[in-house]
């Protein structure tokens, strides 16, 4: 652990990246204290510009504090990422390990069916299946779930047919070890590291997916959301830029450390690949 932390803090826009992320899930979760009432709430004025009649960063058209909107919604955004992105991962490693280890017939129907996803647009997709389930954080994750695995699950794949055949392994099989226990403990461990820089970077792709899809107007209405304040504020970007303005600043900050956070990842965890280039 301290060989990786000195690895990771020598990209020092990576530890930019960490720093930004935690000050925003620390915001997230004292959010009630620095803004008690529901950002649902009819605070004031509507289309009052930032830091007038007492909003700091304006209000929208129904007079809801912008601010408030910020705070409270970033604990749904990197809420939907991180489980979205839990799910997603989960899903690929299982496709990718069993046609990965097993190969032949169980490989090839694994990888048609991991094909058939990929050659739908992703974005397309989400909408059509959170159309189908109606708006809800629980359809959304969903959604984006289902169409994030596919580059899991080739990733996971790719690393099990590189280690079946490794000596370790044979030496698992003449032990008498089981299929599903080598998998487990003693493979899986060994494709962590890709597994968790594509993790990390396929947060900030949930983040966007849910922003663009509340920006349709597809998110839940009933929770606040970053992309919940862009969708409201949609229709007056000319007027009132500041309802959408200050919700893709917060959105593009998080994702961007979290692309850095990758990038971090990615040097600390292959030391080597880092080395060759």
């Amino acid at each position: 652990m301290v060989d990786f932390w000195k690895r990771y803090r020598r990209n020092r826009a990576a530890v930019f990246g960490l720093v930004v992320i935690i000050l925003i899930i620390i915001m997230a979760l004292t959010a009630s204290l620095f803004y008690p009432n529901d950002p649902f709430r009819l605070m004031g004025k509507p289309l009052s510009g930032p830091l007038t009649n007492g909003f700091l960063l304006g209000s929208d058209s129904l007079g809801r504090d912008v601010a408030s909107g910020i705070v409270h919604g970033a604990k749904t955004s990197l809420l939907i990422g991180f489980v979205a992105t839990i799910v997603s991962v989960f899903i690929g490693i299982f496709f990718g390990a069993f046609a990965g280890y097993f190969g032949g017939r169980i490989d090839d129907i694994l990888m048609r069916v991991t094909e058939i996803f990929q050659t739908i647009p992703s974005f397309i997709f989400a909408i059509l299946l959170v159309a189908i389930m109606k708006p809800s954080i629980v359809s959304i994750v969903i959604a984006i779930a289902v169409v994030s695995w596919p580059g899991v699950a080739r990733l996971v794949r790719g690393e099990f047919l590189a280690l079946k055949n490794r000596e370790f392994v044979q030496a698992c099989h003449t032990l008498g070890m089981s299929d599903f226990r080598i998998m487990l403990r003693e493979i899986l461990p060994n494709c962590l590291s890709p597994i968790i820089v594509v993790g990390s970077l396929m947060v900030a792709t949930a983040i966007l997916i849910e922003s663009g899809l509340a920006f349709l107007g597809l998110g839940d209405p009933n929770i606040m959301s970053w992309g919940f304040l862009i969708g409201a504020g949609r229709t007056m970007l000319r007027s009132a830029w500041w309802v959408c303005t200050f919700p893709g600043v917060a959105i593009l900050i998080t994702v961007l450390a979290i692309n850095l956070i990758g990038e971090g990842l990615n040097d600390a965890l292959n030391p080597r690949l880092k080395e060759r280039q």
